[in-house]
């Protein structure tokens, strides 16, 4: 078998899916395990935010190419997890990943956005595929602010998502999340894959060990959360990183029990 014969089969469930909770449509994708029509299995999920930059190489910013990490990571029996990709909304995309009030740009949509995955994409998208439905087989994650509201929502519903991916996460413009993060108690396992780049802005790293700083004092108070945190001190805020970032977090998220 070639590499082309392990890539995702990548399906669009709609090009205008309703999200009543923002008044809006948004694309939908899916990226199918290889073999997924000639099994029977179950999957886990892990939904993805900013799908318009996740497997479009002719994206604005490049892409993640998570097809092909997936492709690569299946010749290896290391891609049994079906991805849903979220396109965000454009000039709507901060408004709509920004979890809590900002006073340059308003209150923000974030807990709407995550009401509508937990309430009607989720239930959705369990119906739709064969996926495994509990928490330690749910994930959600994102870079920049996609990455701010996959980790808010990781805190806000505790026992909803049990895998966060969160890469270079927008924390300068929600400095309340570390709060959120010191009050954070999952009501089962959790595993957070924390990824930041050393020359993405000043504040950038100092803010994501601050987090990771948190994140280390509540597992030595015994809360129920297994973490890792990557650093890349060349790395800026760019899909390229992104991009190598993603297989390293699917193995460790999905595969390092």
């Amino acid at each position: 078998m070639t590499l082309t014969d392990f890539s995702p089969i990548i399906e669009t469930i709609e090009e205008a899916y309703e999200i009543p909770h923002l008044s809006a449509t948004r694309r939908i994708s899916a990226l199918l395990p290889h073999d997924y029509y000639q099994t029977d299995k179950k999957y886990p999920v892990l939904y993805l935010q900013d799908g318009q930059n996740l497997f479009n190489p002719m994206s604005q910013y490049g892409d993640w190419a998570i097809d092909k990490s997936l492709a690569k990571l299946a010749e290896h029996a290391m891609a049994d997890v079906i991805i849903i990709a979220i396109n965000h909304g454009e000039e709507e995309r901060i408004n709509e990943y920004l979890p809590y009030y900002h006073p340059r740009f308003g209150q923000g949509k974030g807990t709407f956005y995550i009401q509508f995955m937990t309430e009607k994409l989720i239930p959705y998208i369990n119906e739709k595929y064969r996926t495994l439905t509990d928490f330690e087989n749910t994930g959600i994650g994102g870079s920049s602010m996609g990455g701010l509201i996959s980790l808010h929502a990781g805190l806000s519903n505790p026992g909803v998502f049990g895998k966060l991916m969160i890469f270079s996460p927008s924390l300068w413009i929600s400095k309340k999340i570390f709060k959120s993060t010191k009050s954070f108690s999952p009501l089962e396992k959790a595993k957070l894959y924390l990824y930041s780049g050393g020359r993405e802005s000043e504040e950038h790293l100092p803010n994501a060990k601050e987090l990771g700083t948190i994140i280390n004092e509540k597992m030595e108070k015994g809360h129920q959360i297994d973490f890792h945190f990557s650093i890349n001190e060349e790395g800026n805020h760019s899909e390229v990183h992104w991009r190598k970032e993603f297989p390293k977090a699917i193995k460790w998220l999905f595969y390092n029990k």
